[in-house]
């Protein structure tokens, strides 16, 4: 193979922009290749106009490409900044969000859940976070929403203690026997921020909850 053959192929790998970023080289290595194709190509066997074009124009796509993720990455900035600024707007609110785990707070957690119709059986369990059913019963069957206060009680009487999470479960049929349940709610204040993941999670009552999933705010 002719050195100019060989910086060609090398060229031509590099001209896939995706996989050149991942390689980590730069507009100035593309243009140190290009340089170095020429100033070491068989006089014999020169580069075509077609194939130098080619390359000019792989690394014009390349250069683009290379901008196109800077900005993206700068737009992804900008966003994940702003939903963290309109974010802290919620702090100090209570509202509702989908979502099934609560914490334990002042003895009790506020549940929800909401049903596309009526149901005639509402089954409610409450587990731990090791798994472990503490509580059961059952909730309303009114078609839309629903609320379930748990007042922290297991199903034998038996307080437990604040700064737990628990998560609800709820089984809801209408008289044929099929599943009337949307989705389960928990209500809670706004604490704080959580920015640690790659989009901003809400803090409510301690239970990280992404603001798409807040469906209400109460006060």
């Amino acid at each position: 193979m002719t050195v100019s053959s060989a910086a060609s192929a090398a060229s031509s790998t590099s001209s896939t922009s995706s996989t050149s970023a991942s390689m980590g080289m730069t507009s100035g290595d593309f243009l140190n290749l290009l340089v170095s194709e020429l100033q070491n190509q068989d006089p014999l066997n020169a580069t075509s106009t077609t194939d130098f074009i080619n390359q000019l124009t792989s690394y014009a796509n390349f250069t683009e490409q290379q901008s196109t993720n800077a900005s993206m990455t700068s737009l992804a900035s900008s966003f994940s900044s702003l939903v963290t600024l309109n974010s802290v707007n919620y702090i100090g609110h209570t509202v509702e969000a989908k979502t099934n785990t609560a914490e334990l707070t002042n003895g009790s957690a506020t549940f929800g859940y909401s049903l596309s119709s009526a149901a005639s059986n509402v089954a409610i369990t409450v587990s731990d976070s090791s798994g472990n059913v503490v509580y059961s019963g059952t909730g309303t069957g009114t078609a839309g929403s629903n609320t379930f206060t748990w007042d922290g009680k297991t199903t034998s009487g038996t307080q437990l203690s604040n700064g737990g999470q628990y998560t609800i479960a709820v089984t809801a049929t209408d008289s044929a026997g099929n599943s009337v349940l949307n989705y389960t709610t928990m209500t809670g204040t706004v604490t704080g921020i959580d920015a640690s993941g790659s989009s901003p999670s809400l803090l409510v009552n301690g239970v990280p909850v992404s603001a798409s999933n807040i469906i209400g705010v109460t006060s």
